[in-house]
């Protein structure tokens, strides 16, 4: 992609984020790459899934510019922690795992590497890789629950049974027995 269209996603993705970091430019150049190598753009629906291996800034450039959202369905978090995007095109089954490749110029400082990431190329920024696992299924509607304990309501794959009452996730008390 070009600077033109680099600078229109980073201002896209900036105006729903709120502010400048690197985190940001991570996401930003982290769908640029997907754009130009699955060719995919926004995802009124769920056509364009992305798995994020983190929860922080660049999930943000996701949402903004693929409009992958987790209310949607298409937007799941699978927290490695690492700077990680796997991209699923439902409507052909392409997918592409995008990686941040570690900082071999740990000599900047935030703005500079920032730029870094805004201006490199993306086959510098990232490794490509196929995702280790499908595509996730689409978004599925269950049966809400009440709790046998509180009162509140919960789909039904998320309730346990403990005691014969049906509870949810904060009512549990769990079992373990040391590992």
């Amino acid at each position: 992609m070009n600077k033109t269209t680099t600078e229109t996603l980073w201002n896209k993705a900036l105006a729903f984020h709120g502010h400048e970091c690197p985190g940001l430019a991570i996401g930003v150049k982290a769908c640029e790459a997907a754009a130009q190598k699955l060719g995919i753009g926004v995802s009124d629906d769920e056509e364009i899934v992305c798995v994020t291996e983190n929860d922080a800034c660049g999930v943000d450039a996701v949402q903004a510019i693929f409009s992958c959202t987790i209310g949607k369905g298409n937007l799941i978090y699978r927290g490695t922690g690492k700077q990680a995007f796997s991209f699923f095109n439902r409507a052909d089954g392409r997918k592409l795992r995008v990686c941040l490749k570690p900082n071999k110029n740990s000599d900047m400082d935030r703005s500079e590497w920032q730029e870094y990431l805004l201006s490199a190329p993306v086959d510098e920024v990232f490794s490509f890789s196929e995702p280790a696992y499908d595509m996730p299924e689409k978004a599925r509607r269950f049966e809400t629950i009440v709790c046998e304990i509180c009162g509140e309501g919960a789909p039904e794959h998320k309730m346990r049974l403990e005691n014969g009452k049906k509870v949810c996730a904060d009512c549990f008390t769990g079992y373990t027995r040391g590992w």
